[in-house]
């Protein structure tokens, strides 16, 4: 699944906003039809997982974590408790709480960000400003996923 995109929409009074269609495509093709909603726990966004990858996330956690381990359980009961089963309705709109409006600081303005196998709510008042400046996410980049490339030489083959 290859959620993407940086889409800006608007939260109406009652906290509805539409899922853009570039999103609700991409769910349908792969027939993801319930979404669950979390603030993300690093960031003050909002994550929507679609109900598979949702699923493959506990799966992964709980696979992780021992039942019997006191530090274990509350880890797993903090990532589950505040958790939202969104359904899309027949205009493609859902529903954010209040306490999730609060939880992100989202007013009106948001952006969604498609990041490959979720979809992230920011407020649009937090997203006016890069993630990371330039020079840093190059940096970044070379780091992670530039690392020196062995010649053939230096692998001990000779070609």
């Amino acid at each position: 699944m290859r959620l993407l995109g940086n889409i800006e929409a608007k939260v109406d009074a009652k906290g509805r906003v539409f899922l853009p269609a570039v999103f609700r495509k991409g769910l349908q093709t792969e027939r993801e039809e319930s979404l669950v909603m979390r603030k993300d726990v690093f960031q003050s966004c909002l994550v929507l997982y679609p109900e598979s990858v949702w699923n493959a996330q506990m799966d992964q956690l709980r696979s992780r974590l021992n039942r019997w381990n006191r530090a274990h359980q509350e880890i797993y009961r903090q990532f589950v408790s505040d958790v939202e089963m969104i359904t899309l309705d027949g205009n493609g709109r859902f529903l954010i709480p209040k306490r999730y409006l609060r939880m992100a600081d989202i007013e009106q303005e948001v952006k969604f960000i498609g990041m490959g196998d979720t979809i992230e709510i920011w407020s649009a008042a937090r997203t006016t400003k890069p993630f990371m400046e330039p020079d840093d996410f190059g940096r970044a980049l070379e780091e992670v996923m530039g690392g020196e490339q062995q010649s053939p030489l230096q692998n001990g083959f000779d070609n």
